[in-house]
């Protein structure tokens, strides 16, 4: 019995290797074909890539992106959603739980330069805090486009537990795509939750195409 499934998982390793052999090997001759102009258009297309996407970093970077900022007025909030089409906003008071969440969104906006990482304080936004209903703290709105898209409200999405990992908020964040994300949640599509529009007396949606 051991023999015959010994057999079967060789046949299996060996099917596994000839299909990498063969796709290797496809990828081998497709690149004997390419002449120089092909190969310069190639190096042209990732130079350009390149660029744009330096462009894009310089102008986040500019906008406050890679650093997690407390904002102090509610009229700040408005004008930073108008400029990034991501925001992740933290709406906190001074307890214990809103510091553990300070400590991974501090984390996550070094990681996350293409997103906006914020906080404010809920006692003081009055009206940000009734027009979006926020009533439980912490509360993370979860804003794309200069809408409120989605929220992750108290530790209840996280284990219900003021231990959770860096890792488990941003795979949370990830699934909402309010961040770019390499590991297995970035083929997660987010589920549809109702959305608020957040711009300052506007219902457009004029995007900054980040």
């Amino acid at each position: 019995m051991e023999n015959k499934v010994q057999e079967i998982i060789e046949k299996q390793v060996l099917t596994v290797a000839k299909a990498v052999e063969d796709k290797i090997d496809d990828e081998i001759a497709a690149l004997d074909k390419l002449d120089l102009d092909d190969i310069e258009v190639l190096r042209e297309r990732r130079l350009q890539q390149m660029k744009k996407m330096a462009e894009k970093r310089n102008r986040w970077i500019s906008l406050g992106h890679g650093e997690y900022s407390e904002i102090f007025s509610e009229k700040d909030f408005f004008t930073i959603v108008k400029a990034s089409d991501r925001v992740v906003c933290h709406f906190y008071r001074e307890n214990w739980p809103c510091k553990v969440v300070d400590k991974h969104l501090g984390i996550l906006a070094k990681q996350h330069i293409e997103t906006r990482f914020i906080k404010i304080q809920a006692e003081k936004s009055p009206f940000l805090a009734e027009k979006l209903k926020i009533v439980v703290l912490p509360t993370i709105a979860l804003i794309k486009n200069a809408k409120v898209d989605d929220y992750v409200v108290g530790f209840n999405e996280l284990g219900g537990t003021d231990e959770f990992s860096t890792e488990e908020l941003e795979e949370r964040l990830a699934r909402a795509q309010v961040i770019f994300f390499e590991g297995e949640s970035s083929s997660i599509k987010s589920s549809k939750s109702q959305t608020r529009n957040v711009r300052h007396g506007s219902n457009s949606c004029d995007s900054d195409s980040e």
